[in-house]
């Protein structure tokens, strides 16, 4: 069930922060933060994170959400892994990095905690969907 979940999770997370990343993300961070950016991304680095991110989502939100047949679950429990996993990254940024802009942050924080809600709840319903459930 593990894998299965973490297969739909992971497409489901792709297909959103794609969105993100095309649409929004790169004009917005090149205003921002253009002054500190790399030319070339590091897609090891942004692959890790991915897969690491994507674990957190199914194991403390799409299954706990699955387990208990609740997708507010999934909504909640994604929406707030989400925001701690982001605000680890900018918050920290923000204490340590000069001249870090706060909107930043605050964009960051806002996004992690939608991305993580909408791609568990997503998940939550396609696994169930596709009965991935115990």
């Amino acid at each position: 069930m593990f894998i299965k979940t973490y297969l739909i999770t992971f497409t489901v997370f792709l297909g959103i922060d794609a969105v993100w990343l095309t649409l929004i993300a790169n004009k917005f961070y090149s205003k921002y933060l253009g002054y500190i950016m790399k030319t070339n991304v590091n897609f090891v680095a942004a692959g890790l994170f991915y897969l690491l991110f994507v674990v957190g989502l199914v194991v403390f939100s799409v299954l706990p959400a699955l387990e208990k047949n609740s997708w507010t679950q999934a909504l909640f429990l994604g929406g707030l892994l989400g925001l701690i996993s982001y605000a680890t990254y900018d918050l920290t940024n923000l204490a340590t990095i000069k001249d870090w802009p706060l909107i930043v942050t605050i964009v960051d924080m806002v996004w992690g905690t939608v991305l993580g809600a909408s791609v568990s709840v997503i998940s939550y319903f396609i696994s169930k969907k596709f009965k991935f459930t115990n």
